[in-house]
């Protein structure tokens, strides 16, 4: 299924998102040098209940290993996720950091 979902790098504003009907989560970025700080998650009630919370999370952990760069989940829900799935997505973090 996270195949089927396509995110959006809105660069302009910082954030992947994710529409849904009329609904669209968000989750803002912070790039600096080879590094993405995930730091604010937004999604609405009636998406987490269908499940789009990990889709989209999954999602956008998936373009930043295709970008090649590390990973900072700063949002408490990215880490809880990140922690959830430590041994899949360890090697996105930068060099000597833990979580």
């Amino acid at each position: 299924m996270i195949d089927d979902v396509a995110i959006i790098d809105n660069e302009f504003l910082r954030q992947f998102e994710l529409e849904i009907g009329d609904n669209m989560a968000r989750i803002e970025y912070a790039l600096q040098e080879r590094k993405i700080f995930l730091t604010k998650f937004d999604m609405c009630q009636e998406l987490i209940d269908q499940g789009f919370k990990e889709i989209f999370i999954k999602a956008v952990f998936e373009n930043v290993r295709e970008r090649g760069i590390s990973l900072v989940p700063t949002s408490s829900e990215i880490a809880l996720f990140f922690k959830r799935n430590r041994s899949k997505y360890k090697p996105l973090l930068p060099i000597g950091m833990n979580i």
